[in-house]
């Protein structure tokens, strides 16, 4: 395994503290490399692409999450999705090459969306403002107030990686009393506060965690390998081809001799034919 594409979940035996750790190479670099993105916007995409890995911890059946959010510009939108068998693709849209000290600015007046969705049944989503000077601010924010649950989020993005670290206090389960509990919190937090960006990226999860909770007993899982995914196809595509009226497809195709179908999630072409399309192969309209 690649322990730079890895997330890594971990629990506090003696504490109700749960977290995961996650360093993306490849993977962000395929998801960033699809446009022509300016420094901030990588930035931008490698946080949020660390965060919806982070939070895809939550999904406890087949689904994705979606770290989405919209703002009046320069940048419109980012976007990443995380499924929970953490194929991971994103997109950003608006002025691509917008730089910025702080990347988080560059979505000025915006709001952040977190979207879950289960294969085939329900979707849940929560919206909160982008009031923090960072992202790792407003996903606290939003827990908090959505959860009830105390969340602490470490994120950076840089050297072509994103990495991120999530702490979570579980609801009472251990024999203790409330001052316990927090004081327990409270010092899970503070030596996470001594990690820097530097070490998020270049160190591996399970050597990240070692550095910080050496002295408490922390039980590591199975690290996930985290790998950069298109959800498209060519079925998808002429699917979404389909539901153009067949006017308009026969207009297409007399321009162009086919029809060219862009992702620009992963950057593919889907090119079709008249005999591609089952309307048109059938009545024969193109020639």
């Amino acid at each position: 395994m690649n322990l730079y594409d890895s997330s890594l979940r971990f629990l506090f035996d003696e504490a109700d503290i749960r977290g995961e750790c996650v360093v993306l190479d490849n993977a962000i670099v395929e998801m960033t490399s699809v446009h022509h993105y300016s420094d901030s916007i990588k930035q931008l995409l490698g946080e949020f692409a660390a965060a919806a890995v982070l939070i895809s911890n939550n999904l406890k059946y087949n689904g994705k999450i979606i770290l989405q959010a919209r703002a009046s510009g320069p940048v419109e939108l980012v976007m990443v999705e995380c499924t929970s068998d953490l194929k991971l693709r994103g997109i950003a849209r608006g002025h691509l090459d917008a730089e910025a000290t702080t990347p988080l600015n560059l979505l000025s007046e915006g709001q952040l969306a977190i979207t879950i969705e289960r294969d085939g049944g329900q979707r849940y989503q929560g919206i909160v403002a982008l009031e923090s000077p960072t992202l790792a601010g407003a996903l606290e924010s939003y827990f908090l107030q959505s959860e009830q649950l105390h969340t602490r989020f470490w994120l950076t993005a840089q050297q072509g990686r994103a990495a991120g670290m999530m702490l979570q206090q579980l609801p009472a389960q251990l024999q203790q009393h409330a001052a316990a509990r927090q004081n327990q919190w409270e010092t899970a937090c503070i030596l996470a506060e001594t990690i820097t960006p530097d070490e998020l990226v270049e160190l591996p999860p399970a050597t990240l965690l070692h550095r910080l909770f050496n002295e408490t007993p922390v039980r590591l899982f199975t690290p996930a390998t985290v790998t950069f995914s298109c959800s498209c196809s060519r079925e998808r595509s002429l699917n979404a081809l389909a539901l153009l009226p067949e006017t308009e497809q026969v207009d297409l195709l007399a321009d162009e001799g086919a029809i060219t179908l862009h992702c620009d999630m992963c950057g593919t072409d889907y090119r079709f034919v008249q005999s591609d399309i089952p309307a048109l192969a059938e009545n024969g309209r193109v020639h």
